[in-house]
């Protein structure tokens, strides 16, 4: 697991801050803004991954994988069923250009996938096998699949609850879910529910979707272009504030270009080096078989892979949490169900494939360093998988993979980690923003206040270090899915029936195509 510092909060808490005037006053910016938001937040991560008794294994990995699957189960693996459908919703194939909404469904797939193909992918997936081994990289993909029928479920509901206003702007998610469809089958605590998840997301906004975001993308450009922590953070927090002012339009005409330029970009530099070393693609994926189901001498062992593989997954492709509802959620559409048809797609894009690629460039590389005589990884003094390169931490080592093959690599994978961090904290912007109002009210001067402090956030994650960001970040997002999953057992009941009529009236061809 990622290391988590573990403290009391109140008293660790008053002690970072009074230490500030004292002899900690020769830390660095970065290790005194950590210590202090190590210490307070601490109390929440214990909380967040606390192991499950007698075992080495966090709950709420249990709670997000046994979600998955049982939702899997429950709508006859839709994921595989309904693959080619979504693609043709996402050509725009049956989309009425006059059906309510702000968004079309390729740019709510777009901005969604902005607040998903981010750092994750880069950073996540390096730490998940610095950790867990190449093994980790299978039941990252096993997390994946199953993911897809989570995601499913949790934007259906979101286009289906939604406010729709007279300006013809929209506001959805699990917020609106909670309240109106627990109310709808007369069931309690459904406002008391999306008011705790409206926190949540505000946390996993300014963490997961923004401080980890401007953390890597600082320590990326620091490393390669010797620019400080706090000028990539000043200058992140200047135009991520330029973009999200505009609302959720805006954002969406960026995402949609940005998002396949950066992550089609970032596949075929990953297909080249691949490529490149072809002979090595069989051994790499029986290293990911093999690390998957027998012990390489990683800590943990087998559990340990597969804790990292979902919990990397989970934060990578965000199957469960709920917060690519919100995006989905402005989308033009009358049918709930064909939102979530498109929405599958993400966990498949943003982990089977993006994600995998990753994981294949830092094994066929050679950057996770192992005993040639008997196969077990070599374990460095912090307990995790040394490299070759002597990278530690998320992009270092997979920046040191790509730069092993091509020269000019880390100056790219700067600009990618850049526009990585970018698209996914505007898009959280929104997430966030929209859990905001929600429990403030709307209104462009309550709007405002909550994208000034995202804004600030940005910058004191640039200059946090990584393991305080991480924990914490992984923590809120994870919170989030506490609430949302309980949310989802209780009302996909509902999907099913939007399922089942919807199919019934495609198949009749009730429901016609627009486009050739």
């Amino acid at each position: 697991m990622t290391v988590t510092k573990r403290m009391a909060a109140p008293a660790a808490g008053l002690a970072a801050f009074l230490a500030l005037a004292g002899p900690v006053a020769a830390q660095s910016l970065g290790e005194r803004v950590d210590s202090i938001f190590a210490a307070s937040t601490g109390w929440f991560v214990n909380i967040i991954f606390a192991n499950l008794p007698g075992t080495n294994i966090p709950w709420i990995v249990g709670w997000l994988v046994i979600g998955a699957v049982f939702f899997t189960l429950y709508f006859g693996f839709i994921q595989f069923r309904a693959f080619g459908h979504a693609i043709a919703l996402v050509r725009g194939v049956y989309s009425n250009p006059k059906d309510a909404g702000e968004v079309s469904h390729f740019q709510a797939l777009a901005t969604a996938l902005s607040g998903t193909v981010g750092l994750g992918n880069i950073a996540g997936v390096a730490v998940a096998v610095s950790i867990g081994g190449a093994g980790a990289t299978f039941w990252m993909i096993l997390a994946g699949l199953l993911g897809m029928a989570s995601k499913f479920t949790e934007c259906t509901l979101g286009v289906k609850y939604r406010n729709e206003y007279e300006d013809g702007t929209v506001s959805g998610g699990p917020m609106y879910y909670l309240k109106k469809g627990f109310a709808e089958r007369g069931l309690p605590l459904g406002g008391f529910m999306a008011v705790m998840f409206s926190i949540f997301c505000v946390l996993g906004a300014l963490g997961g979707g923004n401080m980890f975001q401007a953390n890597q993308a600082a320590s990326q450009v620091q490393s390669v272009l010797g620019i400080p922590t706090w000028i990539t953070g000043l200058v992140l927090s200047v135009i991520v504030f330029v973009v999200i002012v505009g609302g959720i339009k805006s954002i969406a005409r960026v995402t949609e270009k940005v998002v396949p330029f950066m992550g089609v970009g970032y596949v075929l530099v990953s297909l080249l080096i691949i490529f490149m070393n072809a002979d090595l693609i069989l051994w790499a994926f029986g290293e990911i078989f093999r690390g998957a189901f027998t012990d390489s001498g990683i800590v943990g062992g087998i559990v340990g892979a597969i804790i990292q593989g979902f919990r990397r997954a989970a934060f990578s492709n965000e199957a469960g949490i709920g917060s690519a509802a919100i995006a989905h959620s402005a989308v033009r559409t009358k049918e709930p169900i064909t939102e979530g048809f498109v929405s599958l797609l993400e966990p498949f894009i943003d982990t089977v494939v993006i994600c995998t690629m990753t994981a294949l460039v830092i094994i066929i590389t050679g950057q996770l360093l192992q005993d040639a005589e008997t196969g077990r990884y070599i374990l460095n003094e912090a307990g995790r998988i040394a490299t070759a390169s002597g990278a530690t931490g998320g992009v270092p080592i997979t920046s040191a993979a790509f730069g092993a093959v091509f020269g000019w690599a880390p100056y790219a994978l700067s600009l990618a980690v850049f526009l990585f961090a970018f698209s996914t904290m505007i898009t959280w912007s929104y997430y966030g923003m929209k859990s905001w109002t929600y429990m403030f009210g709307e209104g462009r001067k309550k709007e405002m206040t909550f994208k000034v402090i995202f804004c600030v956030f940005v910058f004191i994650g640039a200059v946090s270090s990584l393991d305080a960001v991480i924990d914490f970040s992984d923590a809120a997002l994870f919170a989030m899915a506490v609430v949302n999953i309980i949310g989802l057992y209780f009302l996909m009941p509902i999907v099913k029936r939007e399922l089942e009529s919807y199919l019934g009236r495609l198949q009749s061809g009730e429901i016609r195509r627009y486009q050739a």
